[in-house]
């Protein structure tokens, strides 16, 4: 699956069909809200930046908050695609433990940032934008939960506990890392926490 910028980058300026001007204002959206955030970004800024006027703009958006729900839309599916693609990428627990780690890294640390409007939104008040943030942790958790409950045969009600701790702890940690600057590189800090997840996990034995 495409990141946020490869779904909505399209060629700018000129004449365009109407999917592609709404790909293209997507795209300058993006930068704006990741800069600024929602309630800062004017759609003033968003039109200058994707050089159109804010009548095309409200044309294709016609608020501030269905633009950025579209584009939380679009960074929420790739989030838990990452998740579900890394689980799938292998049938060793330990390998998938370190996959699950290594997606939420790459994605906190793609430059496009677009994990700042799932995990850093300045509007979690607001119903629909909670109600996104909320489906990445829980389809997150269901895809780990379902290899949990199959692997181990514990009750679906435990594994999706125990689904929704590792993924807190990669999304807390991802961001820490990133945002404390340290001098551990991605590859030791997936390492690292990778290492702490399975000796958790481990002690919930293989059930034939």
């Amino acid at each position: 699956m495409p990141n946020v910028q490869e779904a909505i980058h399209q060629p700018r300026g000129g004449r365009m069909p109407r999917s592609e001007r709404r790909a293209q204002l997507l795209e300058s959206a993006l930068r704006v809200f990741v800069a600024q955030g929602y309630h800062a970004a004017a759609m003033d800024d968003i039109a200058v930046r994707a050089g159109v006027s804010k009548p095309v703009l409200y044309q294709h958006f016609p608020s501030k908050l269905e633009l950025y729900v579209a584009l939380l839309d679009i960074a929420c599916d790739e989030a838990v695609a990452t998740v579900r693609s890394a689980l799938a990428s292998t049938t060793d627990n330990e390998r998938r433990v370190a996959a699950s780690t290594e997606a939420f890294y790459a994605y906190v640390a793609d430059p496009a940032a677009a994990f700042r409007l799932v995990f850093e939104s300045d509007l979690t008040n607001e119903p629909e934008v909670r109600k996104r943030l909320d489906r990445v942790t829980l389809q997150c958790a269901d895809a780990i939960s379902e290899v949990i409950a199959d692997d181990t045969g514990l009750p679906a009600d435990v594994a999706q506990l125990l689904a929704a701790a590792l993924v807190g702890m990669n999304q807390v940690s991802a961001r820490f890392w990133l945002e404390s600057e340290p001098n551990l590189a991605q590859r030791q800090a997936t390492e690292l926490i990778t290492r702490l997840a399975w000796r958790g996990i481990r002690g919930f034995p293989r059930h034939e």
